[in-house]
């Protein structure tokens, strides 16, 4: 079974970082992008299976990013990540599911996996 593919936009390092450690240790595969339209060019070139996207980035904040993804990939999971507990509704329209940082990484773990099974056709979750 192939590793699932996340992708992870978030323009402060050590929570990508972080972040990729704990992935990769629960057995994905996970791409970094340190800001919104290296985020989109990745996800454009790769095949994705969800996206863990920071809010508040500079530039474009995580809500437009998550609403350029949702348009070329419709079906892709995207967690929205904040240091903030109320996103704004136009947003929380267009992702999956949000976390706060303050949650930890065994709570992002966790919706990570519920999104992928809940997006995998045979609702094992991984490859398609």
């Amino acid at each position: 079974m192939s590793r699932p593919v996340i992708l992870c936009i978030d323009d402060e390092d050590l929570g990508l970082e972080i972040r990729k450690m704990v992935l990769e240790r629960e057995g994905f595969t996970v791409l970094t992008a340190r800001d919104g339209q290296t985020g989109i060019s990745v996800a454009d070139a790769e095949q994705v299976d969800a996206v863990v996207l920071d809010y508040a980035m500079p530039g474009m904040d995580g809500g437009q990013v998550a609403a350029i993804l949702r348009q070329r990939k419709p079906d892709i999971p995207i967690l929205m990540l904040s240091a903030y507990v109320a996103l704004p509704d136009e947003v929380m329209r267009v992702v999956s599911v949000s976390a706060t940082k303050g949650d930890g990484a065994f709570t992002l773990v966790d919706k990570l996996k519920g999104l992928l099974q809940a997006n995998a056709p045979d609702g094992r979750g991984g490859g398609r």
